[in-house]
């Protein structure tokens, strides 16, 4: 399925890694021949824009070219009248309706907004809903592919192309015209919803089979087509009338109708309330408080009949998991995983700020002259840039660079520092200024910068900028660390800024650059093609170097004293994280489907997830493209350090052993979990092999044998300044955090700790914490520690929100050692040999509130293969709680009641854990998402 992709489509969304090995090359090669990728015609005469000390040209070198078909032929965006002059996001997950990649197809591509999904035609938009996964590829990928259910449009609608019309943050509005009739749609990420309006003819929805039927009340009609149910409505004194595949219903005068995917039919009343009130806008707004990270997802609404404004949402799990708003029963199948509804036009969600660091803190783990060998061997190579030209390789070295020059300082290799810095100055410069082998060119059509060299497509097909620029903007605000004047708008700020308005605008009334283009903030992260012309949607392939960008933001803000900036970087930054943590890792084993035989994905698509690149099908690529480049701001992959072990063992397995060709970044990802084992592979080369080309020995070595010092960085603590950091080992912590400011201040951390840290400078302070008091008692999450979350889920996460469960009433029976009606909590895929001596242990905080004589009891039971058989069952006495409002504690000292079957060795099994009522007439509440609410597997 991959090579099928490639071939059809050239490069689109490549992240290069090593697209300098000659297999790749000769991919390259094959793939560009194939859509006859030549140079357009040379464009005018550029002119010089000026910008601070830097410039850019107004159009493109003579012999580039600008964005094509896969013909060669130029192409400008595909929008209405009404939208000609505004920036069109690019990258989105509907791009494919404003660039048409393929000249033969002047509607879109499928299109994955989830729960539905869509793909424009002549007679309208077809709509469908997948909810059965394939495995395709020799099971290396997984998707729910777009298959029309339906399509929404008028009677007779026959038009030539379709067109953007209008968009939001996550909502875009198609246009179709014939002649006789128009017709738009407005459709949307987690939207169950398709708001239509037209005029010159009666809508008109054909299905993909003969519907059936379930409930007919004039406007509003019931039907099941392929398994799943819609609902459609027409203005009020319309009647749909259903003639084998055709339902038809004349407007009466006006120019609306929608119709909604429904959960169940018995939700057709909830769905109906909401039927007239017209989705017509959507917007994210984020803040960053001391630790914390929120965003408010807002829909606005115009109501057609009635009055009422309400809507539907459905919720991704990166959303559900760290919302406190009410949802509801309802749910939806996704490649996300479960989708759940709330029934409101917002909710906002919370989480913990992932801190980004310019070093990892000094430590006497390091030996200081060996570092600055180190060093020394890439200050003084004979080409530090190893020949980069385009803009992708030139920012790996960039970045290469960047993250020694706070290393070097760190210690007081203050020369190597300077040289490391004048390099990067140079480099840039030369980037920065219009008329050489090499600058940045604006494309006023689309609205975009693009930089020549260009490679992957950044030129022809939009892709990967954020990925290129990243660079850029991490080695700018490692600069503007140490010299403020050169990071000046006045001097080289100013072209930074256009590589930041060009990938993440913050601005959505900049005329020059659509607002963050590549990220999409309601699916949480970022895309990589530019026009999403595949039939598997969008795709990314290296999220972690869209991480790059949104850690240089933070840094790069903070440097130049813009919090506004600072502040979009941690909200881009921990939004991406939880989402590569579900979607690309599963860290929690409730996303990807029981069928895909693999813990880790190398490629996100709109459709699902392909354990592959898009140059090679090398296992350590496939799970290093999602750890490159390896900086502080990658310390947020060791909130889930189980998966990482995970992902490090299922790279070994499939690649026959231990990494060879990227071992240098699978070592630095090892040591976010376990950095005592990183060291001992990193000892047993002892330096001999090579280098990642991003990467060098000197940074492998400072940070691998650092995080063995402090310890892998601990997760469950957060400081209030968005440039610190919190390490843990045997019981000590380290603290760290960078002050760019002026004047001297105070980091206050979650756990109480406070660090002074001067101006302009990184302080570092140690202390106790990290360890549970109580060794009997299970503490925060580790590799077998799992914390209750709800939704029916055990986790390693750390970072959730506090919540609770309701646990059903006994119905006044005894229920005593018997599950009755319980609440389940799980997780699939452990591995795990059995730890001599120990034994299940668990600590939870339940409440009965005012109720007398109820009685919660608990049973752990594992499936040790995972297919579906429990061979081990322990069942726990039960806990008398008290009429008193207020938790209570219940743990596995209660006693065992009974045990059925043997521990063995866990190879991708179950473990699951029941609480119910035994005793009484009420519900009571267990705690979620605390260090209170852990269960202890007795493993390995």
């Amino acid at each position: 399925m991959i090579e099928v992709l490639l071939m059809r489509t050239s490069l689109s969304g490549l992240a290069p890694g090593l697209a300098s090995r000659p297999a790749a090359a000769t991919l390259l090669a094959i793939a560009v021949a194939a859509v006859g990728l030549g140079p357009a015609a040379s464009p005018a005469a550029a002119a010089t824009i000026p910008a601070g000390a830097g410039s850019y040209s107004d159009s493109r070198p003579a012999g580039t070219s600008g964005p094509t078909t896969n013909t060669g032929a130029p192409v400008t965006p595909k929008l209405t009248t009404a939208a000609r002059d505004k920036p069109v996001p690019t990258n989105d997950w509907w791009s494919s309706l404003a660039y048409q990649r393929y000249g033969d197809n002047p509607y879109s591509t499928p299109m994955y907004g989830h729960p539905l999904t869509y793909q424009a035609k002549a007679s309208g938009l077809e709509v469908g809903y997948p909810t059965t996964p394939a495995i395709v590829g020799d099971g290396r990928q997984y998707e729910y592919a777009h298959k029309a259910d339906l399509t929404v449009g008028l009677s007779g609608l026959n038009s030539p192309d379709t067109k953007a019309d209008a968009w939001s943050d996550w909502t875009v509005t198609p246009y179709w015209a014939d002649g006789s009739r128009t017709f738009r749609a407005t459709i949307g990420h987690g939207m169950p919803f398709v708001y239509a309006k037209g005029s010159g003819g009666d809508a008109r929805i054909t299905t993909a089979s003969t519907p059936t039927v379930f409930s007919d009340d004039g406007n509003v009609l019931g039907i099941t087509v392929a398994g799943h149910h819609y609902a459609l409505f027409a203005p009020t004194g319309s009647d749909w009338n259903v003639s084998g595949t055709a339902i038809t219903a004349g407007l009466g005068g006006k120019d609306y109708f929608s119709l909604a995917v429904l959960p169940s039919t018995d939700a057709l009343a909830t769905y109906r309330k909401y039927a007239f009130s017209f989705v017509t806008g959507s917007q994210v707004a984020w803040q960053s408080t001391g630790s914390t990270v929120k965003a408010t997802y807002s829909l606005t609404t115009e109501a057609k009949e009635g009055t009422e404004r309400g809507t539907l949402q459905a919720l991704y799990r990166h959303q559900w998991l760290h919302t406190t708003d009410a949802l509801t029963p309802y749910t939806y199948v996704s490649p996300r995983g479960t989708m759940k509804v709330r029934e409101s036009a917002s909710f906002t969600t919370s989480q913990k700020n992932n801190g980004v660091v310019p070093a990892l803190p000094a430590s006497s783990g390091v030996d200081k002259a060996r570092l600055a060998g180190h060093l020394n061997e890439v200050a003084n190579a004979s080409d530090p840039f190893s020949g980069a030209a385009d803009t992708y390789w030139t920012g790996k070295a960039l970045g290469r660079l960047a993250q020694l020059v706070p290393v070097a300082d760190q210690i007081g290799e203050t020369a190597t520092r300077d040289k490391l810095l004048g390099l990067m100055k140079g480099r840039l410069q030369e980037w920065f200024t219009a008329g050489g082998a090499s600058e940045f060119s604006y494309d006023k059509d689309w609205k975009t910068l693009t930089g020549y060299p260009a490679s992957y497509g950044s030129d022809t097909e939009l892709n990967d900028h954020h990925f290129h620029y990243s660079y850029y903007v991490y080695a700018a605000a490692i600069i503007a660390q140490y010299d403020q004047a050169w990071a000046a708008d006045s001097a080289w700020g100013t072209m930074i800024k256009h590589l930041i308005r060009d990938t993440a605008n913050p601005s959505r009334t900049d005329s020059a650059y659509p607002f963050l283009r590549g990220f999409d903030v309601y699916a949480g992260h970022s895309w990589a093609s530019g026009h999403q012309g595949f039939a598997a949607g969008n795709n990314q392939e290296s999220s972690s170097e869209s991480i790059n960008l949104s850690a240089g933001l933070v840094l790069w803000g903070a440097a130049t004293g813009d919090n506004n900036l600072r502040d979009l970087g941690s909200f881009l930054l921990t939004t991406e994280s939880e989402a590569i943590t579900q979607y690309w890792f599963d860290a929690s084993q409730q996303v990807f489907p029981a069928s895909f035989g693999h813990d880790t994905v190398g490629m996100v698509w709109g459709s699902g997830g392909a354990y592959s690149t898009w140059w090679t099908a090398n296992p350590e690529e496939i799970h290093g493209i999602n750890v490159l480049p390896v900086t502080g701001g990658s310390l947020h992959l060791a909130r889930e350090k189980a998966a990482i072990k995970r992902n490090i063992a299922e790279m070994e397995r499939e690649n026959g052993g231990p990494a060879q060709e990227w071992r240098d970044l699978l070592w630095q990802f090892e040591a976010l979990s376990d950095p005592a084992a990183a060291k001992a592979k990193w000892d047993g080369v002892n330096g001999n092999y090579e280098p990642e080309q991003g990467e060098s020995k000197a940074h492998t070595y400072h940070w691998i044998n650092t995080l063995n010092t402090v310890g892998a960085p601990d997760m469950t603590v957060s400081g209030d300044l968005p440039t610190s950091a919190v390490f843990s080992k045997d019981g000590t912590r380290t603290y760290t955090a960078h002050n760019h400011g002026s004047t001297a201040r105070t980091v206050t951390f979650s756990d109480g700790r406070t660090l002074s840290v001067p101006a302009r400078s990184t302080a570092t302070s140690t202390g106790p914490g990290g360890s549970n008091p109580d060794p009997e008692e299970p503490g925060p999450s580790t590799g077998n520690t799992f914390r209750l979350k709800t939704g029916g889920v055990l986790t390693t996460a750390t970072t959730d929100p506090a919540g609770a469960d309701t646990v059903a009433s006994a119905d006044g029976v005894n229920r005593d050692g018997t599950p009755y009606r319980p609440t389940v909590y799980e997780v699939k895929k452990v591995n795990g040999k059995v730890a001599s001596g120990a034994a299940t242990a668990f600590r939870l905080r339940v409440d009965a509130g005012t109720k007398v004589g109820l009685a919660p009891q608990v049973r752990v039971s594992y499936d040790l293969t995972g297919d579906g058989t429990f061979d081990r069952a322990e069942t726990f006495r039960y806990f008398a709680t008290d009429p008193v409002n207020g938790w209570e504690e219940y743990t596995q000292a209660s006693g065992a009641q009974a045990t059925t079957g043997s521990l063995g060795e866990l190879k991708n099994g179950t473990v699951r854990l029941e609480v119910w009522n035994a005793l009484g007439s009420g519900t009571s509440q267990v705690q979620t998402g605390t260090d209170a609410a852990v269960l202890k597997i007795p493993y390995v």
